[in-house]
């Protein structure tokens, strides 16, 4: 039987993921071992399709405040452009894609965030992966775009990061945010390094200290939830290098490992 990795897409990265990207999560479909699920986001697009239509939006903690208004864009962006465009890159990698949105069939759950100051955000609370599997089962790669909703048919932006947590955590699989960058960036005594292993209590700690930042704390904070929900793995890796998620899932070192606490933390 082969495991899931939930491998997400952030908006920033999209246009700049190479060929080789989806060469490599194709192979891993086809293989004995991995059965990938891609959840992605859009947030460079939608602010630039926002700005176009002169449709105000703001960010607290790394998450976009949502207004009906700027739902309407996040939902055309997500569900239509992005998911349709990472579903054709797949089909020209040799591979075939299934893209469909939290809302399809309610294969998302949702109740809006307890911070109402964020608007229209939602978050996971169910995900029906009976749909995923079934998706999976006809040798397809599911594509989910992460807008969700509740049994009203109200309709909630959902942080693509939050997404991908509970996507894995109900698949019991693993989870890799892929990134243009090595890693998460810290700095130890006046130099900038990649650090390739963190605890949760390492990563709150640097969130406190600022050393975690803007969108980077969403994205942690949820690979933490995600840990705490059965996730087996979390990593977070540069997908301009091709091999940097099979070295992942191989256990080689990449980009950057979160993993329960152990004693002797850097921080306290």
């Amino acid at each position: 039987m082969k495991n899931y990795i939930v491998i997400k897409c952030g908006g920033s990265i999209l246009d700049k993921l190479p060929p080789s990207f989806y060469n490599m999560i194709v192979d891993l479909q086809e293989s004995t071992c991995w059965q990938p699920v891609i959840v992605h986001g859009g947030g460079p697009l939608i602010s630039e399709l926002l700005e176009k239509h002169e449709v105000k939006t703001t960010f607290m903690s790394g998450m976009r405040v949502t207004t009906p208004e700027v739902l309407e864009v996040v939902e055309m962006v997500l569900s239509g452009s992005i998911n349709k465009r990472i579903v054709s890159s797949l089909q020209r990698a040799g591979g075939n894609g299934f893209g469909f949105s939290g809302i399809d069939g309610g294969l998302f759950t949702t109740e809006l965030m307890e911070d109402r100051s964020l608007g229209l955000v939602g978050k996971v609370t169910d995900v029906d992966v009976k749909w995923i599997e079934m998706i999976a089962s006809q040798g397809s790669i599911p594509v989910i775009s992460p807008v969700g909703g509740n049994k009203k048919g109200d309709t909630y932006n959902i942080n693509g990061d939050v997404a991908a947590a509970a996507v894995a955590a109900a698949l019991k699989g693993e989870l890799c945010y892929i990134s243009d960058i090595n890693g998460i960036y810290i700095e130890e005594n006046g130099q900038t390094k990649v650090i390739h292993e963190m605890t949760n209590v390492e990563a709150e700690a640097f969130i406190k200290n600022e050393d975690i930042t803007g969108g980077m704390i969403p994205k942690v904070r949820s690979a933490l939830d995600g840990l705490r929900a059965g996730v087996s793995r979390v990593g977070i890796v540069n997908g301009m290098c091709s091999s940097s998620l099979s070295d992942f899932l191989k256990g080689k070192v990449a980009g950057t490992k979160i993993i329960v606490d152990r004693e002797g933390s850097r921080v306290g």
